[in-house]
Formats: structure tokens, sequence, C-alpha cells
């Protein structure tokens, strides 16, 4: 029996920091028998209460086809008065031997909440007791900043020129944290392995305090034509000498080629996971890009992501000149029609 505490308030950290722990405590198992997820969603009742009763009864459930089981119970910090968190103390007290709990002490999210709870006392006392490991989220301040920088740029799976390591120090300020939503970017768009330039950091790092690529990412995905081409503009500027808008389109084209040639790739290998997805791109560090690759794929099906790498052929010649059309203008009109093909049912 496993126990693990996460506590922390930016999304980011804790989101990764539970991957982790889940992909530790599950490994080879299977996901599907292994696993259970549960938010606040979870614990939302009719009346708009807020009730754990999903958490223990998923906690003292014994496993089925499998030895043991994982569940997780993000935030928790729905239930921080003391009439609230007593079950959970209660279950800490009395775990169930082949049950490995998560339990994630973080922000409420619909409806958002400005400021997090502490941490009761004695649900903190309470998992210490039980053996539970504390897990702290937080990018620090001040000097040891710059190294906690580092080190999360020595463990992904990219190389970083002096200016690239350079540029991200500016770029993300005293928003550490952010770096973990560009490492992923980079990845995904570089691929495992890449050496990240200036250049790179310039075209996939948006502005200062802004998430651009996943930003737009997320638009496509979603069918949002117009919030897809507000973002644009950060990605190729409309200013400037034809050689940078030029380069600056082309860029931004090979992201998005990639990233459906990888759906396509997909589509049809059986990938149950984001692990399995992972391995059949021969992607290395974080598994989000899959996942995201996996999850559109089964969204979008075999025929439409066909068409869109046809829209994609089609913008690349149109940037070599097969149409006299500025490069803003060529990826605006991909970018709408990828963005229409994912709303069309």
């Amino acid at each position: 029996m496993t126990i693990r505490l996460i506590i922390g308030d930016d999304p980011i950290l804790v989101g990764e920091a539970v991957s982790r722990e889940i992909e530790e405590l599950v490994g080879d198992g299977d996901r599907g028998l292994m696993l259970e997820l549960l938010t606040e969603a979870d614990y939302r009742t009719d009346d708009g209460r807020w009730d754990p009763a999903r958490l223990l009864d998923a906690a003292r459930t014994p496993p089925f086809l499998t030895d043991r089981r994982v569940v997780v119970g993000r935030h928790l910090s729905r239930f921080s008065k003391k009439d609230e968190y007593a079950a959970i103390v209660a279950l800490l007290g009395e775990p169930l031997d082949t049950t490995d709990l998560v339990l994630v002490w973080e922000r409420g999210v619909e409806p958002k909440v400005d400021r997090m709870p502490a941490l009761p006392k004695q649900l903190k006392e309470t998992a210490e007791i039980a053996g539970a490991g504390m897990v702290r989220t937080a990018a620090p301040k001040g000097k040891a900043a710059a190294d906690w920088l580092r080190d999360q740029l020595e463990a992904s799976s990219l190389e970083f020129d002096r200016a690239a390591i350079s540029a991200i120090d500016e770029l993300l300020g005293e928003d550490r944290s952010r770096v973990i939503g560009l490492l992923r970017t980079l990845e995904g768009a570089l691929g495992s392995g890449a050496t990240v330039s200036l250049d790179d950091v310039a075209t996939f790092g948006g502005e200062k305090g802004s998430t651009v690529p996943w930003a737009l990412d997320d638009a496509i995905d979603k069918g949002d034509v117009a919030g897809a081409l507000a973002l644009l503009p950060r990605l190729v500027p409309p200013s400037g000498s034809p050689t940078e808008r030029n380069g600056a389109a082309f860029r931004l084209l090979a992201v998005l080629h990639r990233r459906y040639s990888n759906m396509l790739r997909l589509d049809g290998a059986g990938a149950r996971d984001e692990k399995d997805a992972a391995a059949v791109l021969g992607m290395k560090g974080s598994t989000f890009p899959a996942k995201k690759a996996m999850q559109q794929a089964r969204k979008l099906g075999t025929e439409k992501l066909s068409q869109a790498i046809d829209l994609l052929a089609e913008a690349d010649m149109s940037l070599r000149g097969t149409k006299d059309w500025p490069p803003e203008l060529v990826v605006e009109v991909l970018v709408a029609r990828l963005a229409r093909l994912t709303g069309r049912r």
C-alpha cells in the first residue's frame, strides 16, 4: 500500500506531479482496470454541495482482475472544513491494503476559487501517521529559481543551446512554472532529441505571460475558428520582412504537420493510453503531446485526418508560390479550415 499527498497551487506543476505518481504506481499495469481518477466534478451533488463519498467508495473497493488499484483524488481543498474532511481522515486511519492512494490538495476549478484553503493540520498529521509521502509542488523563488529552471531543461528530452536558455529565462521571468508547458510544446513540435535554438523559443514561446502554441492547439481542437484566428498574429506577425514572415509561416506549418501526422500514425494503431501512444510515436519524456494526439485522432477519425493532411499540403504549396497570397493569409485560411473540420459533425 502506498499513500501520497500532493500539495500545490500551480495547476501545471500539480498536474505534472500527479502524472508522475500515476506512472510510477500503475507502471506496466492495465490502467483501465487499475486506475480510478476522481476530480471535483465527481464530488458535486445534485443540490450543489461537495461530498467525498465517491472517493471513499473507490478507495475501499477491492481490485478486480488485478492485484492492486490506484485511486487518485484531486481538488480535495473543496473539503477544507472539519466536518467535510473528517471522512478522509477516517479513510487514512483504515486504508485498504490493496489500494494505492494519491490525494491532491489543490485549488478548485469550477467554480474557480481565488485562494486555496490551507491544508488542515489534522489531515496532514493523519496522512503522516499513515506513512504518506508528501509532495509539495512549487517553483522556488529568488536564487534557487535559476537552478530549478536549469534542472527542468536538463530533465527534458531536448537539448538547448546557450542562446535558447537565456531566451527562456527572459521569457518566463518570475513565472517559472510555465517552463513545463513550453517544454511540452517544444517536444511536440520539434521531436525528442532536437536541439532548441533562439528562433524556436521565439516561435513557440509566445509573448511574456502567454501560452500561445497550446492555446492555438486547443482552439483548433475545439473547432473555435475565431479563437484560433485571434492567436495567429503572435505566431505569424503581419509585419516584418517577407523572409521573416515566410519563415514564421513555414515553422508553424511544420508544427501543425507534425501534429496531424502523429494523429494519423495513431489512427488504428490500437494505443490504449498515452503511454502506448508515446511508444507508437517514439516520444520520450512527457507523454502529454502523445495523449493529446491520441484524443484528437479518435475525435476526428480517418476521413477527417486525411482531409487535414490534404489541407496542410495545399498550404505548403501556397507558401511556395502556387498562390499569390501573403503568408499570414495562407495560415489563416489553413487554421480556419482545420478548426472547421474539427467542429463539423
